[in-house]
C-alpha cells in the first residue's frame, strides 16, 4: 500500500513522482546536543542543514514523515517579496525598513536557487509567475504595482498585462489583467524537502522521523524537548512546526493559525494545449486565493478550496474539477488523478511569525502561503542567529503579529466566519 500522510488528507502527485524518499528512524534513548529542532519542514530541514555544516551538534525530530505537512504539499510557487506588496509595507513601517523586507526576500529566493543547484537538488525549477485580478477594480492596483516595484523597490522583472495579453498567457478569459513577474518561478516542493534533508544528514545532523515532541521546557538554561521514548537536551530549540503545532508550545499556538488548502493535479494536457503556453504559475487576487501551474510533464496543478474548520473535505476532487471549469470550459471533464491538501499556517496579518516563545526557545512560522521561498531562508537565519548574528532574524522578530481574538476556545469558530465573511465578497 502506498504510504498515506496520517496528518493531511489525499496522496500528492508530488509524493508519486519525487522518486526515492528515504525514511529515517525514530529516535530511541536521550540526546544531547547544541541545537535541538522541533519540525521537518522546510524551515526545520534547512536550520538543520546550515547548523550543521557548520559544525554544531543538531538533533532533530518530526512527528511523521519529512514532507508530510505544508511542505512537501504545497502549491511550490515562490512569489517575490513578502506575503503583502512591498508597497502596503511601505506603508506600515516605511520605506527604509519595508525596502530592507524585500531585499531580504529576494535574498530568500537567490539562496533557494543556489541551495539546490549547490546541493544537486533537481527541484523542476520553471520560470515566471502571474497574479491577475478576477474582478475589474483591482486593475488599477496590478498596474501601479508593476510600476511601483521598478521605480521605487529596484525590482524591473514585473510587468502589466491588460485584459488581451493575460488572457493570451493564461489561455482563459476569465480575468481582467494583472502582472507578470519573469524574477521568479515555481518548483516541485517535495523534491526540495527529500534533497534538504539528505544534505543535513551528511552533515552530521541527526534526523528522527516518527518521533513526536510531548513536551518543551526551558530550565536553567538548558532546553528539554521530551519524546516518547527520549529526551532531548540542549543549549537551543528551534520550534519549526508551523500549523501542526497544536497545543505543544501556546504562544506560538495563540499567533500561528492552521487553515487547509486543497490541490488537484490533471491528466497531462498535451502539447497542443492552450492553457498557460508560457509556463508560468499563477495566483490570483480572491482572498481565498486559487493558484494554478503546469508541471513539466504537462499537467495543470490546481489549488483553489480553503477550509477553515477542522474537517477535510471528502470530495476534493470535485471541487477542484468545478473551479477549473469555471477558468478552463474545456477541462470541466479532465480526469484528476490526484487531489491532496495539507495546513498551511496564518497570522492576523498574513507576516511571518518569529519570537522567542521561552528562553533560548525560537519559534518560526506562520508564512501563510508564502512559506516555499522564505522558510528555507528563514532556517538560514535562525543557523545564523546560534552563530551570534541575530540582525537578519530581527527584521522579522520586529514585525507586529497579534495573537488571533477569542483565545482557545473562540479563536477557531471566529475565524471560520471572518474568511468565510472575505469568501463571500471574493463572489459579490
Amino acid at each position: 500500500m502506498p504510504y498515506q500522510s496520517p496528518i493531511s488528507p489525499g496522496r500528492s502527485w508530488y509524493e508519486d513522482s519525487a522518486g526515492p524518499r528515504p525514511e529515517y528512524a525514530a529516535l530511541d534513548g536521550d540526546r544531547t546536543c547544541d541545537v535541538v529542532i522541533v519540525g521537518g519542514g522546510f524551515t526545520g530541514l534547512s536550520a538543520a542543514a546550515h547548523l550543521a555544516k557548520a559544525g554544531a551538534n543538531v538533533v532533530l525530530t518530526e512527528a511523521h514523515r519529512f514532507g508530510d505537512g505544508a511542505s512537501g504539499r504545497n502549491g511550490g510557487q515562490l512569489g517575490t517579496g513578502q506575503r503583502a506588496w512591498a508597497e502596503e509595507m511601505e506603508a506600515e513601517y516605511g520605506f527604509s525598513r519595508a525596502k530592507a523586507l524585500f531585499d531580504l526576500a529576494e535574498e530568500a529566493k537567490a539562496h533557494l536557487i543556489e541551495f539546490a543547484a549547490v546541493n544537486r537538488i533537481e527541484i523542476d525549477y520553471m520560470p515566471g509567475q502571474m497574479s491577475v485580478a478576477h474582478k475589474k477594480r483591482h486593475v488599477d492596483d496590478y498596474k501601479a504595482h508593476a510600476e511601483i516595484m521598478a521605480s521605487r523597490f529596484g525590482y524591473s522583472h514585473i510587468s502589466f498585462m491588460d485584459a488581451r495579453e493575460t488572457a493570451e498567457r493564461l489561455g482563459s478569459t476569465a480575468y481582467f489583467g494583472g502582472t507578470r513577474d519573469t524574477g521568479t518561478g515555481h518548483i516541485h516542493p517535495l523534491k526540495l524537502v527529500i534533497g534538504t534533508a539528505k544534505v543535513a544528514a551528511e552533515a552530521g545532523a541527526q534526523l528522527f522521523e516518527q518521533t513526536p515532541a510531548t513536551g518543551i521546557t526551558s530550565v536553567g538554561g538548558k532546553v528539554n524537548v521530551t519524546t516518547p521514548k527520549g529526551t532531548i537536551t540542549a543549549e537551543k530549540c528551534l520550534f519549526g512546526v508551523n500549523a501542526y503545532g497544536g497545543a505543544l508550545e501556546p504562544v506560538s499556538a495563540a499567533h500561528i493559525m492552521p487553515i487547509g488548502s486543497f490541490i488537484g493535479a490533471t491528466v497531462p494536457l498535451g502539447a497542443d494545449t492552450k492553457v498557460l503556453p508560457g509556463g508560468e504559475a499563477v495566483d490570483d487576487s480572491r482572498f481565498v486565493v486559487r493558484y494554478f501551474r503546469k508541471t513539466r510533464d504537462g499537467r495543470l496543478l490546481f489549488g483553489g478550496r480553503e477550509i477553515y474548520a477542522v474537517n477535510d473535505p471528502k470530495d476534493i476532487h470535485i471541487h477542484i474539477r468545478r473551479q477549473i471549469a469555471e477558468l478552463y470550459p474545456d477541462l470541466r471533464d479532465v480526469e484528476i488523478t490526484h487531489g491532496w491538501g495539507g495546513y498551511v499556517g496564518i497570522t492576523v496579518p498574513r507576516k511571518p511569525f518569529v519570537r522567542e516563545v521561552m528562553p533560548n526557545v525560537i519559534s518560526i512560522g506562520g508564512y501563510s502561503g508564502h512559506g516555499v521561498m522564505l522558510s528555507n531562508f528563514f532556517g538560514k537565519l535562525y543557523a545564523e542567529t546560534v552563530s551570534g548574528n541575530r540582525d537578519r532574524l530581527k527584521l522579522i522578530e520586529d514585525l507586529k503579529i497579534p495573537p488571533f481574538p477569542g483565545g482557545r476556545r473562540w479563536r477557531t469558530p471566529l475565524l471560520f466566519l471572518a474568511l468565510n465573511w472575505f469568501a463571500l465578497r471574493d463572489r459579490i
